[in-house]
């Protein structure tokens, strides 16, 4: 049986057994128990695994991929279509999931008794409190700029997980792996060719240490999946339905039409075979909520399932699980809106389109990791004068969606690491055919 088959199977099981714990137990201490002693402690050992290799590959994986071109003119072009590859679709995808709340308006269609009643509980709840001081920490623009220049990697290094530190962290990450790659490549390659074999070295024993946590990953994502399912269960989905299905059909219409079009037109394959081909991407994303943590299953796949170039799938793939979030700027767009019309507050034209540039920001500032999102959530209601406090209504099903935009968002990664070796491999058979 195949690895990702394995895994669905898990998802499955999770699914199912945590729905039917949060429908049978009525006891939800029980419930607390089993996820605090059991389930969280599998599925959290399962994404350290990953997690532990995930800082090493990425200053790894992207020197490799620049330092192999050895070609500046090619890594300033790989770049530049990667930066306009993820603004348009980011772009596209935000006015699709705005268009989809003003047609459906899923903030009106919620009972007058309901909407004071989550309105009431929001007050003094310590989820919301806390993204929102995280929300008002966040840097200016200006700042963000400067912090991507690490006074000290090993910092950005040790830090790069920790939310409240106030650095550069894995943007600041990349840009010194960038830089190191840049060098790399201009010196003379007999002189770096010890440090590039020992690169190598790394990078093949990380990929080894990913084969080993691959190896639990149905019990892992099992577990996962059972810690949200079992304490999340349809009461809470229920209040918040068509809220729910706009997110989720703004993305399934984002996945299948966007990037569908892309495959067949611009890559040149059968958009579902290339679904099949990156399955396990996929139900691994849905699992862990997580860009970052699927990025090494993510390089794997491409590599040998796509058959996508070595260098240009490390060096993409790394940059993208931050970079490229056009999953969760769809979602942010959306959840803006959405909040607007729940508090009863028209935004207008120019309004929207503040919401729209902000979007597209905060998808590319992102951190990949569950529940990244939601300060810059608070930020952008903040800038439209949407009450604040109200992230705290979408928190209850906010689990569901994330799982469901990060596979939006590591499919999008794939689908721009193998448009660019298509586009690369035409120009170099471009310039062969004029030699």
């Amino acid at each position: 049986m195949k690895l990702h088959t394995k895994i669905f199977i898990g998802l499955f099981f999770g699914a199912a057994l945590g729905l039917l714990a949060n429908f049978f137990i009525s006891d939800k201490s029980t419930i607390e128990w089993i996820v605090n002693n059991i389930s969280y402690p599998i599925g959290q050992i399962f994404l350290r695994l990953i997690f532990m290799v995930v800082i090493p590959l990425i200053f790894v994986a992207i020197v490799l991929g620049i330092s192999d071109f050895r070609d500046i003119k090619k890594i300033g072009r790989i770049g530049i279509k990667a930066l306009l590859f993820t603004f348009f679709i980011t772009l596209l995808s935000v006015l699709i999931g705005i268009e989809m709340v003003n047609i459906f308006q899923p903030g009106l269609n919620i009972a007058e008794t309901e909407r004071a009643a989550v309105i009431q509980s929001l007050s003094g709840n310590q989820s919301v409190t806390g993204i929102i001081t995280t929300a008002k920490e966040s840097k200016s623009f200006v700042q963000i700029l400067v912090d991507l220049i690490p006074r000290n990697p090993f910092a950005e290094i040790v830090f790069a997980f920790d939310p409240n530190y106030r650095g550069g962290g894995l943007l600041a990450l990349m840009f010194f792996a960038c830089i190191f790659g840049v060098a790399m490549a201009l010196v003379d390659s007999k002189k770096v060719q010890a440090l590039t074999s020992t690169f190598q070295g790394i990078y093949d024993v990380l990929m080894k240490i990913i084969d080993f946590a691959m190896k639990i990953a149905p019990i892992g994502v099992a577990a996962l999946i059972f810690s949200s399912t079992s304490q999340l269960g349809f009461q809470v989905i229920a209040l918040l339905l068509q809220y729910v299905l706009v997110v989720l059909g703004a993305l399934i219409i984002h996945i299948v039409l966007t990037y569908g079009f892309i495959i067949k037109y611009f890559i040149k394959k059968n958009p579902l075979h290339f679904f099949k081909l990156i399955s396990e991407v996929i139900i691994t994303a849905f699992s862990t909520s997580s860009s970052n943590a699927t990025l090494p299953t993510s390089i794997r796949v491409s590599i040998e399932e796509l058959k996508i170039d070595k260098d240009v799938s490390n060096f993409v793939l790394t940059v993208g699980s931050t970079a490229n979030q056009n999953g969760t700027a769809l979602y942010e767009g959306i959840t803006v809106l959405f909040l607007a019309q729940f508090y009863g507050i028209d935004l207008t034209i120019s309004q929207q389109l503040v919401v729209v540039l902000l979007s597209i920001l905060a998808g590319i500032g992102t951190a990949g990791v569950p529940g990244g999102s939601l300060p810059l959530v608070v930020i952008v209601l903040q800038t439209v004068g949407i009450p604040i406090e109200g992230i705290g209504i979408i928190l209850g099903v906010d689990r569901i969606l994330d799982m469901s935009r990060t596979v939006v968002n590591v499919t999008g990664d794939i689908i721009l690491a193998a448009w660019i070796d298509e586009s690369e491999k035409k120009n170099s058979l471009g310039l062969a055919n004029l030699n």
